[in-house]
């Protein structure tokens, strides 16, 4: 009996992580702290980068391509090749979507106002929450207060202020769509992580979303070169921080933490990269950032509480 109960509790277990059940751990936790402000960089360093936005995207993404190769061919060669054709071509369909976020997210940034782009695209956890439960895995009520809850500290900072302007409508519906999209990236990451290392995982998806930019970049006529010295350094700071630390960390985390604990932790972007602003470009922060701040920390709070439980039960 003690077998039967060792081999079925495992799927259980695997079936928890990816619906983001699993409690995780402490250095998970910790290392998506990191992630979460590497990627709080990302606005203040596009903000201050004079290149295009999709070019900006393209480099991070190549840059980072670059520089994980020598550490995935020489020492994950193993772990590419035993990938399997199922996990490459999800990996491939994460990069395709991250790609797709990018693409929609930055020119939404042109066409409708800051604060409407960056309410619409930080709806990626109610997007998660809900494609977790088309694919039949329930989320705790828990769960859904504390999206709501830290969604409603991302509003408290950014405000609503919709514009009825085609232009504008259009800008909300393209940032919309890149938060739909990151959605999709982050639980098709959670899927592939079950069994891929980070590297591997990575590797692949950062390559695939290379491609398709570099793509977007010649077709839409972004300049890919000619920058100065101190543009190609900000390129490559924005790599190592908002990319390699940022993205990846997340892609490290996600498979102990689940798709609904590592989106809802995203929003920290937004109340992060204003404080950042200021220190950094002298932005002065509005008074709401602290405010919207400790929102978002209670919203993540009770979805890590809410995935706790399930979790503890499927253990036992």
């Amino acid at each position: 009996m003690r077998a039967v109960r060792t081999r079925t509790a495992a799927p259980r277990q695997a079936a928890g992580a990816v619906a983001g059940r699993h409690p995780g751990t402490g250095l998970d936790l910790f290392l998506l702290a990191v992630a979460v402000s590497g990627i709080s960089l990302s606005a203040p360093l596009i903000a201050a980068t004079a290149a295009p936005a999709l070019a900006i995207a393209f480099w991070r993404n190549a840059m980072a391509v670059g520089a994980l190769t020598p550490l995935a061919l020489l020492r994950h060669r193993a772990g590419l090749r035993a990938m399997g054709r199922r996990n490459v071509l999800l990996a491939a369909a994460a990069g395709a979507l991250l790609a797709l976020h990018f693409a929609l997210w930055l020119p939404s940034l042109h066409m409708t106002s800051v604060a409407s782009s960056t309410a619409l695209v930080t709806t990626t956890p109610i997007w998660t929450t809900l494609l977790l439960r088309l694919r039949g895995q329930s989320s705790p009520a828990l769960v859904w207060a504390g999206t709501a809850v830290a969604f409603a500290g991302v509003v408290i900072l950014t405000g609503v202020d919709l514009s009825l302007s085609p232009r504008a409508l259009a800008g909300d519906a393209l940032a919309l769509g890149g938060g739909m999209a990151a959605a999709g990236y982050v639980l098709l990451g959670a899927e592939v992580r079950r069994t891929v290392s980070t590297t591997a995982y990575t590797y692949v998806c950062y390559s695939t979303t290379s491609v398709l930019l570099l793509a977007a970049c010649l077709v839409f006529g972004a300049d890919l070169g000619g920058y100065s010295g101190e543009t190609w350094i900000k390129l490559a700071v924005l790599t190592v921080t908002a990319q390699l630390l940022g993205h990846s960390l997340i892609n490290r985390v996600v498979r102990g933490l689940g798709p609904s604990v590592t989106s809802t932790a995203i929003l920290l972007e937004t109340p992060g990269a204003a404080l950042i602003a200021a220190l950094w470009l002298g932005q002065n922060p509005p008074a709401a950032v602290y405010g919207a701040l400790a929102v978002i920390l209670l919203g993540l709070a009770l979805v890590v509480r809410g995935n706790a439980g399930p979790a503890r039960r499927a253990r036992t």
